[in-house]
């Protein structure tokens, strides 16, 4: 243990321990301990790591991956990409201490329940109920995720439930209208869920995300109006 600022801060085993206690607690809904701030590049390690073995784990046993997506690359490219497109999307509506740092951390952070997409059900299961299972795995860990931010957005980040609603969803709307326009709803959906694109089983969970991608289309407009709205009101309460 080390002693910084007039607090004991733990290092070597001690500070991985609270690392991976302070992972639990915020995927439990809970705030991290002061260690964070004390040691955040060795949460960002940490994370960074995790993040890559999650991506090694999603695609072990996929026979038609790239080399980059076996060696969890992609996880890797994908952490930095969101990360960047959250922080750009929520910084208008001045949420406190928002620096990419913070949530490229968040982001890296929220990998651990991806770690479903690992267990390799096709194995044990007839190729229809495999592919209901990773359906259901993509749900449970979307909507986790979701829910994480919005957590973070309101507790961490301060911002009012309204703020947080629309920072949670209007980049998760533009995407899925982007996937709809460019017809790759589908493909990313077999893509998340391990579906084999040979298959055709699949049918209504591929209409399933085809009707969530119109309400995308529907409800995005409102969306970005309540979104401009809001950053008029950030910028005039912080004046």
């Amino acid at each position: 243990m080390t002693q910084a600022e007039g607090a004991f801060v733990p290092t070597g085993f001690a500070l991985l321990r609270q690392i991976l206690l302070d992972n639990l607690r915020l995927l439990a809904f809970r705030k991290p301990s002061m260690t964070l701030a004390q040691r955040p590049w060795a949460y960002l390690a940490y994370a960074l790591a995790v993040t890559w073995l999650v991506g090694i784990g999603r695609y072990w046993d996929h026979p038609d991956a790239h080399r980059w997506q076996y060696l969890g690359l992609g996880s890797v490219a994908y952490v930095f990409v969101l990360a960047l497109i959250l922080w750009l999307f929520v910084w208008p509506l001045r949420p406190r201490r928002w620096t990419y740092h913070n949530v490229l951390l968040f982001v890296c952070l929220t990998s651990p329940p991806a770690l479903l997409y690992a267990i390799p059900v096709e194995r044990f299961l007839e190729m229809g109920l495999a592919q209901s299972v990773n359906a259901w795995f993509l749900a449970i860990v979307a909507c986790w995720r979701v829910a994480l931010l919005y957590w973070f957005l309101r507790h961490l980040a301060g911002l009012r439930a309204d703020f947080a609603i629309v920072a949670c969803l209007l980049p998760m709307t533009l995407i899925l209208v982007t996937l709809a326009l460019l017809n790759l709803a589908h493909t990313a959906f077999q893509i998340m869920a391990g579906i084999d694109a040979a298959q055709t089983a699949n049918d209504t969970a591929h209409g399933i995300v085809t009707m969530i991608a119109m309400l995308a289309m529907m409800a995005s407009p409102v969306l970005v109006i309540a979104y401009v709205g809001y950053i008029w009101l950030a910028w005039r309460e912080r004046r």
